[in-house]
């Protein structure tokens, strides 16, 4: 369906959207919100005031149907000829490094050489002569660099 095909009635049956849909189609080209909408306000035949005091409405509707893309430097267009990009970041500080192969002689592990300590030698109980509470940097002075110098 062609804008020029459209009869008065039809025109005023359509919303903003649905011709500025059709405008952008026939272009093929982006078009400046302002520029879109004069062309709408052409169309309809509607004066300068009119142009003024509906043209945030005009833009809340673009920008809330999924038809219509907003693109740089406020240009719009239809979302059909945008393929939308996609950008993964990838955050992570801790990327794993595959460890480089050691050139040095390892000696493989016998079964001789493996630990022979039992299960309760490896938890560490503290016992009475442990002074648990007692704070190892209670002692501790922190001297400023002006106080330095009168050492």
């Amino acid at each position: 369906m062609k804008i020029k095909d459209l009869t008065e009635e039809d025109l005023e049956t359509m919303g903003y959207d649905d011709i500025g849909y059709l405008i952008l189609k026939e272009s093929g080209k982006k078009m400046k919100i302002n520029d879109l909408f004069k062309e709408i306000c052409h169309i309809l035949n509607y004066d300068e005031s009119s142009f003024m005091d509906h043209i945030t409405d005009f833009f809340e509707l673009l920008s809330t149907n999924k038809k219509f893309v907003m693109l740089d430097n406020g240009y719009w267009d239809l979302q059909t000829k945008h393929k939308p990009v996609i950008v993964i970041e990838d955050n992570d500080d801790d990327e794993f490094v595959e460890p480089e192969e050691d050139d040095t002689d390892e000696q493989p592990v016998s079964d001789d050489d493996e630990d022979t300590t039992s299960g309760e030698d490896i938890f560490y109980e503290p016992d009475e002569t442990d002074d648990v509470e007692d704070d190892d940097l209670a002692d501790l002075v922190v001297v400023d660099e002006e106080d330095e110098s009168n050492l």
